[in-house]
């Protein structure tokens, strides 16, 4: 006779709290040269901070790192919490905000990384990394592609000529079709310009021949000395919910918003000077500047109190006091005969 398996059935695994995963290029990156994890980390850490960096330590890379992500994330602390502890973990020399820039099929933006250390690290390692970071990031930059170089064009062999029919046959009749107009062989910034326009917005999709009767306009904007994003930008901004016809819409906006003649001449870049493509990040306001600039990841206005601000509120206290005892001493003469 069979006995009946009365055993309780294995309990399935819960599974892990999922996370936010942030854009590409955003997020949290993991600083070099970390020791291993232990269970007295953060341990020196107030309890809140405590909490939030060991949850933000076990994040993967690439997860958001963004105070409303954590936020709803952790329910124990909201947003105003999660803020004032991302600050106290850069001050103790956790994490950095920087904002670094990217180079994307011809346009260019910034995008905030957040690099985060399990180890503490001091305002000097802090400054020499994300310097290397910055180099790396030129480096990548200006490195030339594999493939972009264009290949040569086989050798065309010359082939004997076709024997010719005997008799001609019937020539079929076929109607003329109206073939496209070929975009330049050598095309100019303002044709490149308008052409990237209809990629960043469709609304202003202009085709070849509209580029190429805009081109003059556009030629315009940059003999005046603004570039590619500025032109794109300005035609791009503050667009209607509908463009019913976008050639006449750019045309329009490159004859009302040409920008005026600079008479300046640009400073001539020294040759050797990288581009600097990674910009630190305070973590209380979000200004950007250089890594000495910032020690402890703060800018000079939240590090310091406004001086003028703690002078107001002093003038107004002692302002307060001398007219409560003059209000005193005049209720102190009436008393008196």
């Amino acid at each position: 006779m069979a006995t009946e398996n009365l055993s309780p059935a294995l309990c399935t695994p819960a599974s892990s709290r999922p996370y936010a995963k942030a854009n590409r290029g955003y997020g949290k990156r993991s600083a070099p040269d970390q020791r291993p994890p232990r269970a007295d980390d953060f341990m020196l850490l107030p309890e809140r901070e405590r909490y939030i960096a060991g949850y933000v330590d076990h994040l993967p890379d690439g997860a958001a790192m963004d105070i409303k992500s954590l936020a709803k994330n952790i329910p124990a602390y909201g947003q105003m919490a999660v803020g004032s502890a991302l600050r106290a973990l850069g001050v103790a020399g956790h994490l950095r905000h920087a904002q670094c820039r990217v180079e994307q099929r011809g346009q260019v933006r910034w995008v905030t990384r957040t690099f985060w250390s399990r180890t503490a690290r001091d305002n000097e390692w802090w400054g020499a990394f994300l310097n290397a970071e910055n180099d790396r990031a030129a480096q990548e930059a200006t490195a030339p592609r594999a493939g972009s170089e264009p290949q040569a064009p086989a050798p065309v062999t010359p082939s004997e000529p076709a024997a010719q029919p005997t008799s001609p046959g019937p020539v079929p009749v076929v109607p003329q079709q109206r073939a496209p107009e070929p975009a330049p062989e050598h095309p100019s910034p303002a044709y490149l310009a308008l052409a990237q326009l209809g990629r960043i917005e469709p609304r202003l999709a202009l085709s070849v021949t509209d580029c190429s009767v805009l081109e003059s306009l556009a030629a315009q904007w940059f003999d005046r000395g603004v570039d590619a994003d500025y032109l794109i930008h300005a035609l791009a901004s503050g667009l209607p919910a509908q463009v019913s016809s976008p050639i006449g819409f750019v045309r329009r906006r490159l004859n009302d918003k040409i920008p005026p003649h600079l008479p300046t001449t640009p400073t001539p870049a020294t040759p050797g000077t990288p581009v600097r493509r990674l910009m630190v990040e305070c973590t209380e306001c979000g200004a950007p500047g250089p890594s000495e600039a910032l020690p402890d990841g703060l800018c000079l206005p939240c590090r310091k109190p406004d001086p003028d601000a703690a002078g107001e509120q002093a003038t107004g206290a002692d302002a307060e006091r001398s007219v409560r005892s003059l209000v005193a001493e005049l209720r102190g003469m009436l008393k008196h005969p």
